[in-house]
């Protein structure tokens, strides 16, 4: 087998401006300070209920990431040619073995530091709080998902993600926010869709931000000795397939406790979604074409816009075209496709493409997932979500097969007014 890691290649560079947030109640009730099984009031799902309303509509959070050279040497470590003092960093990387790294920086945005702040000198402490909390659920989600997309990224490598690590963390002083940050704007060809400043005791403002070094270790197929070194214990991206070790705050019910996962209805009129509703109402409208067909049948297509996993993150489109029965036959699937959009060339930079391009190719058009099934199957349809934004494993390839499915469904079941055969 060729050793991946030799082969010379551009260093990923990603920025997403408009990343999915779907933070799970768990994770919210958690930071709120409520006990696993703790049945809220009232008052406290309305608040939740508003904060994640306000949220959908005003929040701007972010993710970036860049790929960089990484020296652990004996008595010094060296990220991107800036050395860092850190014997404790220096430690953690060090022991997983790590050849490279990855920097991050998430945030929720301004808008959300700036209400709440609001709402503080309104005199409105639970607003305030709630929407803080959320913030820092945001953060937490943010990075988990970005977190599965370089475990992703370091499976192509033959690597493995290790633990990521921040300024302000254990071992780790707080001042060197400053030289990350300056590490990271050093480099950087994407520029923040925001500012991203670091206050002079180390602080970021906005506050709902985070700074972090991923390092990647070569893949052996064990655990590392150290539970500190593993992502897994503290990343709540529950479907990850690279999942090594069991989240620490993950959710157990108790034996015999009734299951409150909300249900599918059976009717199909109030459809639980994957995919965030904002997200699904913004791609009705703007990715969803639906066209009446011969006989009673419909037409759809949903247009994806994502990345490639490789090759500093190259934008690609395809076409997913649908030809759907009628609403009385339970909008059926009779045939489908997947292509790349007219005009792009994105998809040829795709890892797969470059490496089989024929035999990816012929995969794309055998797979037909539902096919002479009800659309509203894709409700049911267990997949593993995949965090890359290509089609260059069938995991990804169902994923995205899944956003357009889902997104028609929505557009013909939720927004039945934007159709009329």
């Amino acid at each position: 087998m060729n050793d991946l890691r030799q082969s010379p290649r551009p260093k990923l560079e990603h920025l997403d401006d408009r990343p999915v947030v779907n933070v799970s109640e768990a994770e919210y009730r958690r930071l709120l300070g409520y006990p696993a099984h703790h049945t809220t009031g009232a008052r406290a799902d309305e608040l939740a209920g508003w904060t994640r309303g306000w949220y959908a509509t005003h929040g701007r959070p972010w993710v970036y990431l860049r790929e960089v050279e990484l020296q652990v040497a004996r008595e010094a470590l060296v990220i991107d040619g800036m050395g860092f003092q850190s014997s404790r960093l220096h430690a953690h990387l060090r022991e997983a073995g790590a050849e490279r790294a990855m920097l991050v920086a998430v945030s929720a945005g301004q808008a959300c530091e700036a209400h709440a702040s609001q709402l503080w000198q309104e005199a409105k402490p639970d607003e305030y709080f709630f929407l803080e909390m959320f913030g820092s659920a945001v953060v937490e989600h943010l990075m988990a998902t970005l977190s599965a997309r370089i475990c992703e990224i370091a499976d192509h490598d033959h690597l493995m993600a290790v633990a990521h690590y921040s300024p302000g963390y254990t071992g780790w002083d707080i001042a060197d926010q400053n030289r990350l940050h300056a590490l990271i704007s050093r480099g950087q060809t994407r520029p923040f869709p925001e500012s991203l400043e670091v206050l002079s005791s180390g602080m970021l403002r906005p506050k709902k931000s985070l700074l972090a070094v991923v390092g990647l270790a070569p893949r052996n197929g064990l655990t590392p000795v150290s539970p500190q070194l593993v992502p897994c214990e503290t990343c709540s991206f529950a479907p990850c397939q690279y999942r090594r070790m069991p989240y620490r705050h993950a959710a157990v019910r108790p034996a015999g406790a009734p299951d409150t996962r909300p249900p599918v209805a059976a009717n199909g009129r109030e459809p639980t979604y994957s995919v965030n509703v904002r997200a699904l109402r913004k791609w009705a409208k703007e990715r969803v074409r639906l066209v009446p067909g011969e006989r009673g049948t419909v037409e759809a297509c949903f247009r994806f816009d994502g990345t490639t996993c490789s090759d500093q993150g190259r934008p690609l489109a395809f076409d997913y075209a649908v030809t759907l029965s009628g609403p009385a036959d339970g909008y059926t699937i009779l045939d489908s496709s997947c292509r790349p959009a007219a005009g792009d060339t994105g998809h040829t930079f795709m890892c797969a493409y470059l490496s089989d391009s024929d035999g990816l190719m012929r995969s794309l058009d055998r797979e037909k997932p539902l096919l002479g099934r009800p659309l509203g199957e894709v409700l049911r349809w267990s997949r593993s979500p995949a965090a890359a934004g290509c089609h260059c494993n069938s995991d990804s390839r169902a994923h995205n097969w899944g956003l357009a499915l889902e997104a028609i469904h929505f557009a013909l079941v939720q927004e039945p007014a934007a159709f009329s055969p």
